[in-house]
């Protein structure tokens, strides 16, 4: 009984330090992280040096509207990774696609690219519509 209990103690133990290590992801520990609305509308208001706003929706999406001074690589495209290494990978970026789907998959390839610091438009930029923010067309 007591090897049981000795066995179901370190299993507890175990995946308690293995979530412990895993409380955050490593993109945040890397400066790249899913960053919520209303610290993303602060960042664009006051933005750092150098700041680039990445919207990696299709030519459409972004003409119907996005973040003021954004540029636009879209993430369907062929060229898609080949132009994000082309970008500067020291400035800070906001980036954001329509509903989050694609720029979680961009924050990692960003991560392996060598990014270093990425805020990801948590809920893209249906989060920015419904904070009732700007965009220009």
């Amino acid at each position: 009984m007591k090897s049981y209990r000795t066995r179901i103690v370190a299993a507890v133990l175990a995946g308690t330090m293995m979530l412990a290590s895993c409380g955050g992801s490593n993109a945040t520990e890397t400066g790249l992280q899913l960053t919520p609305v209303d610290e993303v509308s602060e960042i664009v208001e006051n933005p750092p040096e150098d700041l680039v706003i990445l919207d990696i929706r299709t030519p459409e999406e972004f003409a119907a509207g996005h973040i003021a001074g954004a540029i636009n690589i879209d993430y369907y495209a062929g060229d898609f990774e080949q132009r994000l290494g082309a970008l500067d990978l020291d400035v800070p970026y906001v980036m954001y696609c329509n509903s989050g789907n694609r720029s979680s998959n961009a924050l990692p390839l960003m991560d392996s690219i060598g990014f270093s610091e990425v805020y990801e438009l948590d809920g893209g930029i249906q989060a920015w519509f419904g904070a009732g923010l700007p965009v220009q067309q």
